[in-house]
């Protein structure tokens, strides 16, 4: 039985391996950059996000399977190595195919890493603490969203060169892989028969696993949507340059990193579903005012709103989930991580929804992703 004291020697370098999760989230800034250098359109621009996001929907269960099999911290590992791999490709050739494959890799790893982490968290915290501890490393995982857009426009401004953010990405990405290496780590183990496909599958007639999956598809489809539109938002509302636009990302990432901070220190007193649904609802009344906002400043604090209410809204509906079904974690977390392939699929109907109907048609698909998250808390009874 897991004890109530806290390890931070095996915690750290399993919270490092949330900063590595992180590095996903420069797929926003970089779309922007990408589509203003190879002259794409909305729609092909928004390839970018969905080459690094479409594996989550293709390898999680797979990677769940074999973490059940071979261990969270060895398939970890691989997952943060991959990621590394993937920072390096850039400097290979300055075209938009290698940009892609780049991505590719970015997104592989990423699948893995996330499959693997909180599953590995929840080994190495107290039981009765992984709701906040969740919270906590979403909030390093803000931080580390928030520094992408501020390192990237420091190093394309300072140096000429914004890809310069992804040779910082991958050294940081080796001294976590070594980190992790070095600690010992035990890790639950389950007396029931080893994950498979079925197995895996098989949860989703559980009515809230259901429910929280497809609510973890369209939550992170709206993250990565707003993440990767906040620029053009911006640029195409207020008649500002890309480089202004991008700072609309460092508010949404800080009003996420807020949230979660706050989150990490509300559930030690909150319940999760209850704190589900107020949060869901400040998200909805930040993208209303996103729709009405006719001046940069207003438009800021709708931005930050809409992070301040979904900041908290994938640790919440995953920790519910898992309190519900602990010893299928491993099968959960699969799931959950396929669910993240939204952030692929979302983004491709925001730009089709753009590109067709302005602004607004964008605006529309995040508000109706965000709504139902806010249903499916209502309608999931403990």
């Amino acid at each position: 039985m897991m004890t109530e004291k806290i390890n931070l020697r095996k915690i750290l370098p399993v919270f490092m391996s949330f900063i590595v999760m992180g590095f996903v989230d420069i797929v926003g800034v970089s779309t922007g950059y990408i589509k203003q250098e190879y002259q794409l359109s909305d729609s092909i621009a928004q390839l970018v996000p969905a080459m690094a996001f479409v594996w989550f929907f293709l390898l999680s269960v797979p990677a769940g399977i074999l973490q059940d099999k071979y261990g969270k911290r060895r398939v970890l590992n691989i997952g943060m190595a991959l990621t590394g791999l993937g920072m390096l490709i850039p400097f290979i050739q300055n075209s938009f195919p290698v940009m892609l494959a780049a991505f590719a890799f970015v997104g592989i790893g990423n699948t893995i890493v996330q499959v693997s982490a909180n599953p590995l968290l929840y080994d190495v915290t107290p039981s009765s603490k992984f709701s906040s501890f969740m919270s906590l490393t979403q909030f390093i995982k803000a931080v580390v969203s928030l520094l992408g857009p501020i390192i990237t426009t420091f190093v394309a401004t300072q140096f000429g060169n914004w890809k310069l953010v992804f040779a910082v990405y991958a050294i940081t990405s080796l001294i976590a892989v070594l980190w992790l290496g070095l600690t010992p780590i035990t890790e639950k183990r389950s007396d029931k028969k080893p994950a498979d496909f079925k197995s895996c599958f098989s949860l989703l007639k559980n009515p809230v696993v259901g429910i929280m999956v497809l609510a973890i598809f369209l939550t992170v489809g709206a993250d990565v949507g707003m993440n990767s539109n906040i620029q053009n938002y911006l640029s195409t509302r207020f008649d500002i340059s890309l480089e202004a636009a991008s700072l609309g990302i460092s508010i949404y990432f800080s009003s996420l990193m807020i949230s979660r901070f706050l989150g990490a220190i509300l559930l030690n007193w909150i319940k999760a579903r209850p704190f589900l649904i107020g949060t869901a609802l400040v998200a909805i009344i930040g993208l209303i005012l996103m729709f009405v906002a006719p001046v940069k400043w207003l438009a800021s604090v709708a931005i930050f709103l809409v992070g301040l209410g979904s900041g908290n809204l994938f640790p919440l509906i995953f920790s519910i989930t898992v309190d519900r079904m602990p010893d299928r974690i491993n099968e959960i977390s699969g799931l959950m991580i396929m669910a993240v392939s939204g952030g692929a699929f979302i983004p491709l109907l925001i730009g089709v929804c753009t590109s067709s109907f302005g602004i607004s048609g964008g605006l529309i698909v995040l508000s109706c992703c965000i709504l139902y998250v806010l249903l499916g808390a209502i309608l999931v009874r403990k």
